[in-house]
């Protein structure tokens, strides 16, 4: 079994954890050496927070600062009390406009009664039997996505096998037809850039390209909306249009923002769950064949052990809403910004034995890969689940030397633990 070994040497201050040119573009070991010294300081680590400026304009103005909290029992604690953490601020670390954190954020920025509402409405369509109906679309596009590289031997698997799963499977329960699924993709891809080189060139204008990216979105699901205002269907926008739940339906503008909260939330993250998933497969190839020997049995294990590992969400905020509140020892002030490093949590000694092995066979599934537990717990989470199980079910089956070449390309940003190229070869099949 093959265990990572944080890298403890690098020296980290109050402006490390903001440095995304710097520390967040460091190999995994270096960021997992400092937060495993983080999880051993008492109190709650205080970091600075940057701007943005770009060609002398400030874009982003820097922030007050922020806690870091890095142990798995404080961020289970700060997640199941909202009433002293709050989100209605905003998820992101930066202090940005009320109008951004709605339209982008949807419902994860959202407090109760707005985000009770809410989720009661969009809940609608992640019930038991929505999800099994989805059971059979989401094999149908996992053999079709096999079928689709199966004779060429080598892929680019990020773009050719794992983002193509989620982002199928979303757009086809939103109504999205396939000609458009590429606009979608790409989009999305903007939206989570961090300003990723890749996604975002340099000298451009990164809010800017969001916000179009945004807009993009929103006017591709007000197109469809439209349509099935007179001409409804059976996919999940007819059902949230005509829903009416205690008297309640989804406004456009409700509906826009939370198509592409839909997007990237769901489309993303379990992208990079996949991602890393191959990554783990090669890097440990006992853990994989002890999948192969009973993979009905073991998968579910496995599916747990990949979102723990890969903490695809790296972290959210949250706000302090009581002077005198007390996290992790550390007291704190109203209007005080906490983040919730989800990935931290997920290697806290504490909680996860020998956190840095890949290990399908862990019996404690109380990660945080999914966010803590509390109202805002991933709404997809099942759904999620469900497309990791049948993807890997359906490439082991079929293509069962499939494995990594090279390493990964990551994406370079604090807040999507994403992957963006991944080299794979196997044997080609028929």
């Amino acid at each position: 079994m093959r265990r990572m070994q944080p890298d403890l040497s690098f020296e980290f201050d109050a402006d490390t954890l903001g440095d995304i040119e710097g520390f967040w573009a460091q190999p995994h070991e270096v960021r997992e050496g400092v937060f495993h010294r983080l999880r051993e300081q008492d109190g709650l680590f205080r970091s600075n927070e940057r701007g943005l400026v770009i060609d002398g304009e400030t874009l982003i103005p820097a922030g007050p600062g922020y806690y870091s909290v890095v142990r798995h029992a404080e961020i289970v604690e700060a997640s199941r009390k909202p009433e002293l953490f709050c989100s209605g601020y905003g998820s992101n670390i930066a202090d940005l406009p009320q109008e951004f954190n709605d339209f982008f954020g949807s419902m994860i920025n959202m407090d109760d009664p707005k985000h009770a509402r809410l989720r009661r409405i969009v809940s609608r369509g992640f019930t038991p039997r929505v999800l099994a109906s989805l059971e059979e679309a989401v094999a149908s596009q996992a053999a079709k996505i096999v079928d689709d590289i199966a004779a060429k031997g080598s892929c680019d698997f990020v773009p050719e096998v794992a983002a193509r799963l989620p982002l199928a499977i979303i757009c086809d329960m939103m109504g999205i037809p396939e000609s458009d699924y590429d606009q979608v993709f790409h989009q999305s891809n903007i939206i989570l850039s961090g300003g990723d080189p890749e996604y975002v060139p340099e000298g451009a204008n990164p809010v800017e390209m969001l916000m179009i990216a945004g807009a993009t979105l929103a006017e591709l699901m007000n197109t469809i909306a439209a349509d099935r205002r007179e001409n409804p269907t059976d996919d999940l926008t007819s059902a949230l249009l005509h829903a009416d739940v205690d008297g309640e339906q989804l406004r456009d503008d409700e509906l826009a923002s939370f198509f592409v909260l839909l997007c990237v939330a769901g489309n993303e993250t379990t992208r990079n769950a996949i991602s890393h998933g191959m990554q783990l497969f090669t890097d440990n190839p006992d853990q994989r064949a002890l999948l192969l020997e009973n993979l009905d049995a073991r998968m579910p294990g496995a599916v747990e052990e990949i979102v723990r590992y890969a903490s695809p969400v790296m972290h959210f905020r949250r706000t302090v809403t009581t002077d005198g509140t007390v996290l992790g020892g550390q007291e704190l002030s109203a209007g005080d910004k906490i983040v919730l490093w989800y990935g931290s949590g997920n290697r806290d000694e504490r909680v996860f034995p020998d956190p840095y092995a890949f290990d399908i066979t862990r019996e404690n599934a109380t990660h945080v890969g999914f966010g803590g537990p509390g109202p805002h717990f991933c709404l997809g989470a099942h759904l999620a689940r469900r497309e990791i199980t049948v993807m890997f079910k359906e490439l082991f089956t079929r293509l069962p030397d499939i494995e990594m070449v090279g390493r990964p390309d990551y994406l370079r940003s604090n807040f999507i633990n994403g992957v963006k190229h991944l080299d794979v070869e196997f044997t080609p099949s028929g």
